[in-house]
């Protein structure tokens, strides 16, 4: 692919003089053949462009992969990392799923609708917020969570910290987040999402877990609960283990008649029914018609003989008086 000339249309033309360089570069990162797994990291390399997945993003991605601009759209509207309209320069996320919100997500979230006037996946008259509630940051020690263009901000949040961070972005200041990553626009995210490395300066984040993180380290160690015969000075192997080959011993089925080559079905029939004799009649059910309940259905159900062979009824007759 990435030594395939491609004609793109008019639609997906611009982003082509702009995007063809790293996008041949992701295709490259996938065996021959194999490029159309390229289409996650390709739509968020389109991101970094427009800030969504425009029309003529699906194109780009479309007729750079050799598929139809359905399945790109398919693809794009499954996962909401990709969105689909004009997004602000920071994407504020605020986790509402079960323990975020017992803890107060929720509040978080309604005093951010109410501060910027803005709902669900909407953007401020600005440019600058795009407000999301999301269903799990995975970030439960710390609960509730916020996250800016998907770097961890604000920890165990409060509605009134939640809102001096917008306002902090709104002026187009960096508020310093309390782990994770220095903040950076949506479209300089992309650019990490699509599988290259930022160069800015803090990036990428450092230092240890978090006391939240380590809690369940720290009290096994406070009160002496350790995994039998571990060491931790134990080296990592990087090769699977060899497999015992024991215990795929196949144990003695006993005597096998000659010729017993019975199907699978009839053995089973055989074991529930030994004997092969006729079950007995259950007296709760009859196979007996139902009798109509006026002349003309006994008139329809009279005419209407049951074919023996398989046939519609009257079929045969039919064909032997044409003989």
């Amino acid at each position: 692919m990435s030594d395939t000339t491609v004609d793109f249309s008019p639609a997906a033309a611009p982003l082509a003089e702009k995007l063809l360089e790293p996008a041949r570069e992701i295709l490259a990162r996938y065996p021959i053949g194999r490029e159309r797994s390229a289409l996650l990291p390709l739509l968020h390399l389109v991101q970094t462009e427009e800030g969504f997945v425009s029309p003529r993003g699906v194109a780009f991605c479309a007729e750079i992969l050799g598929i139809n601009k359905a399945q790109v759209g398919a693809v794009a509207t499954f996962y909401t990392m990709y969105k689909r309209r004009p997004t602000g320069e920071y994407l504020v996320s605020v986790c509402t799923n079960t323990l975020c919100n017992v803890l107060g997500g929720q509040e978080v979230y309604d005093s951010l609708v109410e501060h910027l006037g803005v709902g669900h996946d909407e953007t401020t008259a600005d440019g600058k917020i795009t407000l999301e509630h999301a269903e799990c940051l995975a970030a439960c020690d710390y609960a509730p969570v916020v996250t800016v263009n998907y770097d961890f901000a604000v920890d165990n949040t409060t509605p009134e910290s939640a809102v001096e961070l917008v306002e902090q972005l709104r002026k187009g200041e960096q508020p310093v987040p309390v782990r994770g990553a220095r903040i950076c626009s949506l479209k300089e995210m992309q650019v990490q999402l699509a599988g290259f490395a930022d160069e800015r300066d803090g990036a990428v984040a450092g230092g240890p877990a978090g006391a939240p993180t380590l809690r369940g380290v720290t009290l096994a160690q406070e009160h002496g609960v350790a995994v039998a015969n571990f060491n931790i000075d134990t080296p990592i192997t990087t090769t699977k283990p060899a497999r015992d080959e024991s215990a795929k011993a196949v144990k003695d089925p006993g005597p096998v008649r000659a010729g017993d080559v019975k199907d699978p079905e009839v053995r089973a029939a055989e074991a529930r029914n030994p004997t092969a004799s006729t079950p007995a009649p259950d007296a709760t059910k009859t196979d007996a018609a139902p009798v109509p309940s006026n002349a003309a259905e006994a008139a329809g159900v009279a005419g209407n003989r049951p074919a023996g062979d398989g046939k519609p009824a009257g079929d045969s007759v039919g064909n032997e008086e044409k003989k």
